[in-house]
């Protein structure tokens, strides 16, 4: 997955805090990849990142190359601002993205209005340098 956009985003927008267990997660997002932890016993994808499998409580994990299409399962449209940050950016849409392999990840879409948002749209990921240690996974519409 090699795909990137130079998105518009108007700043400053809120970055997430990378936690050293989370760290590869987001190496992986710097290099346009989306892996999810894959537990090494019971082989369930499991995310967010979790030091250890909420099906059968093991350790050991592998990181697996995901597709970065699905479809968007659920979203929510906020009108009023929660934050500063988000003063230019209302309505914003926010979507839950099934991905094929079965995931779900929290994340917005890109270049449709929210009103013409719809569960079940097919949408891959894109990948956008926000800064020299983040990128962040967003989503848009398959054609």
């Amino acid at each position: 997955m090699d795909k990137q956009k130079d998105i518009m985003i108007p700043e400053p927008l809120l970055m997430p805090v990378i936690e050293v267990e989370h760290s590869f997660f987001w190496e992986s997002l710097s290099k346009n990849e989306l892996r999810i932890q894959k537990c090494s016993n019971c082989a369930i994808l499991r995310y967010p990142p979790n030091p250890m499998c909420s099906q059968c409580q093991f350790f050991e994990h592998s990181w697996e190359l995901m597709s970065g299409n699905g479809e968007i399962f659920s979203y929510v449209v906020t009108h009023q601002p929660t934050h500063s940050a988000f003063r230019d950016r209302t309505p914003l849409a926010t979507v839950i993205v099934e991905l094929d392999e079965g995931p779900r990840l929290v994340s917005n879409i890109l270049n449709i209005s929210p009103s013409e948002i719809k569960i079940g749209m097919k949408v891959r990921v894109v990948f956008q340098k926000m800064d020299d240690e983040i990128t962040l996974p967003f989503f848009e519409l398959i054609d």
